[in-house]
């Protein structure tokens, strides 16, 4: 049974404490719906920073955050991670409480990993929907936005830029080597 009334969904947030799981956490409460963050900590290098950037991040929003630890026997590196979005998204399919909503990733364009593009949120979307006989699926509110778009959303809703953290290195901000600080020097060079 699909849901018609999105006013009853909740949307499940993928919380990194990154600047587009921040903005995409105040995107879902702007619609007026319900949202409740969940950090995956997946043997991440960041994972230690990223989980203290996603506290303050739900501090801030007064949302609920769950901390889930999936971890196997070898460390995650900065770069592309194979499997790394699909397995995120299915951890909080798993860990979801709620009946019927969305499960949010804050994917933009510009990013040439496969599971950032719009051919992946097509088809993880048809699968989840597909467990879920509609009731839930998955959105990327920015798949189609820039950095750039995702900064100025940011500051237009006074979303806490400082309290977001977005190296995959885990190292202080902007390392100047991953993707992530990459497009915070891009950002701040404009």
């Amino acid at each position: 049974m699909a849901v018609t009334d999105e006013r009853e969904w909740t949307a499940s947030v993928l919380l990194s404490g990154g600047i587009d799981s921040a903005a995409c956490t105040a995107f879902y409460l702007s619609q007026g719906l319900s949202v409740q963050g969940y950090f995956v900590d997946y043997g991440q290098a960041a994972g230690q920073k990223e989980a203290v950037a996603a506290r303050r991040v739900a501090r801030h929003f007064a949302i609920p955050l769950t901390h889930l630890k999936l971890t196997t026997g070898r460390p995650k590196s900065a770069g592309l991670i194979a499997g790394r979005n699909a397995f995120l998204i299915f951890a909080v399919l798993q860990e979801m409480e709620t009946p019927a909503g969305v499960i949010a990733i804050g994917v933009h364009s510009g990013t040439s990993y496969y599971d950032c593009s719009a051919g992946f949120i097509t088809r993880v979307r048809a699968i989840v929907e597909e467990y879920t006989d509609g009731a839930i699926s998955v959105a990327s509110p920015f798949l189609d936005w820039t950095k750039r778009e995702i900064w100025e959303f940011c500051v237009a809703k006074d979303v806490p830029l400082d309290l977001t953290y977005s190296c995959e290195l885990g190292q202080e901000q902007p390392c100047g080597h991953c993707l992530s600080c990459k497009d915070l020097e891009a950002l701040h060079a404009i």
